[in-house]
């Protein structure tokens, strides 16, 4: 399961929106390409979702000068939506060196930095934010749960593969930890190959019980596994059950793939549809499952989160995604779907990238898809 938080992101959006610097009409053209009004042209470019004319406009004004927090944390944004991590780290911490108490830049800052896998370092950003807003209850909530989370990791210990650190709590799941690495590692090599990508640095997996899976990430009671910047799985049962065990591994090894690519902008369908034609499931059950099923879910309402799903729910949006990506999978074929992936993590938006690389447009393909 991957647990967007895309609508966590468009309300931070909003947020920062407003602290784009206003705009004087009718400007001449040497205002027009001062700091102020470029930095206005980038949020309102942000804003309507032409992200490449947004970072052309925040370059300039960065550029020309003298750098704001504001225009600094547009930029942060811009380049968030294109995967460019490190830029993203730069620009916050420069925006806060200019305002140490700009909650929005801390509040992106802190959110990066955990999904990147630096828990430490969100922790000390939120700590910082809250000196400066100490009644933000966006920030005292969240660093609680992350001081929750760095206490219970405090005595795990972990087992290191090329590609990846699994974490795990005790002797008895250190077999379980060595046989994840193994396992991921094929993983790597095997779904990277298929989509002509590979994950560059390390990527965290941790082991939990079943109640410390369900405690740190809040999944519903029906997900097998989790990814929000590391790969979370329950392990209860896991060495009974090595096939599921298997399953899972693959299932979010390819979110962690999808996400390295593109960090935001890729329907919840398409990310569990790949997901789940990578890690072993049975197609046929699937579409078994499509053709006895009473109603059919419109491909436009899986673009969102399937967590407040049902049980019974969950399962339909899965095999509508699986079978929707199956026939992409044939026909363009992975190669597409691999430029498909690169075009959104680029900024372009869904229907647009969809159409230029499958071949057909976004609003035809759902059409045939409930025609199934």
């Amino acid at each position: 399961m991957h647990r967007l938080t895309r609508a966590q992101f468009v309300g931070l959006l909003l947020v920062f929106a407003s602290f784009c610097p206003p705009f004087a009409v009718g400007a001449s053209r040497v205002q027009q390409r001062s700091p102020a009004p470029l930095s206005k042209a980038g949020w309102d470019a942000l804003n309507a979702g032409r992200i490449q004319e947004a970072a052309t406009a925040f370059d300039e004004a960065l550029r020309v000068g003298p750098q704001t927090s504001s225009t600094l944390l547009g930029a942060a944004v811009v380049a968030r939506l294109q995967g460019r991590t490190d830029d993203v780290r730069r620009l916050l911490v420069d925006a806060l060196k200019l305002e140490p108490s700009f909650v929005s830049a801390s509040l992106l800052l802190g959110n990066v930095l955990y999904q990147t896998g630096d828990l430490d370092g969100a922790i000390d950003t939120y700590q910082r934010a809250l000196e400066f807003n100490p009644n933000h209850p966006q920030l005292a909530k969240q660093l609680a749960a992350w001081r929750k989370e760095a206490e219970l990791h405090s005595g795990f210990r972990q087992t290191l593969g090329d590609h990846f650190t699994v974490m795990f709590e005790g002797p008895a799941e250190a077999e379980l930890a060595s046989r994840a690495v193994a396992l991921l590692e094929a993983d790597y090599w095997r779904i990277g190959t298929a989509l002509s990508t590979y994950p560059i640095g390390i990527t965290t997996v941790i082991l939990y019980t079943r109640e410390q899976f369900h405690d740190i990430t809040r999944s519903p009671s029906w997900a097998g596994g989790a990814f929000d910047g590391r790969i979370r799985v329950p392990v209860q049962g896991a060495l009974q059950n090595s096939a599921e065990f298997e399953r899972v591994l693959a299932h979010e090894f390819t979110h962690a793939l999808i996400q390295s690519v593109a960090t935001r902008g890729v329907p919840t369908w398409l990310h569990e549809g790949l997901a789940d034609c990578f890690d072993g499931s049975d197609a046929r059950k699937k579409e078994q499952q499509l053709r006895q099923a009473e109603t059919r879910i419109p491909l436009a309402r899986l673009e969102g989160s399937f967590e407040g799903l049902t049980a019974k729910e969950a399962s339909l949006a899965y095999a509508e995604s699986a079978l929707a990506v199956r026939r992409l999978l044939e026909d363009p074929g992975a190669p597409a779907i691999a430029n498909l992936l690169t075009d959104i993590g680029r900024g372009l938006p869904f229907a647009e990238a969809f159409e230029r690389n499958m071949l057909t447009s976004y609003a035809e393909f759902q059409k045939k898809h409930s025609e199934f």
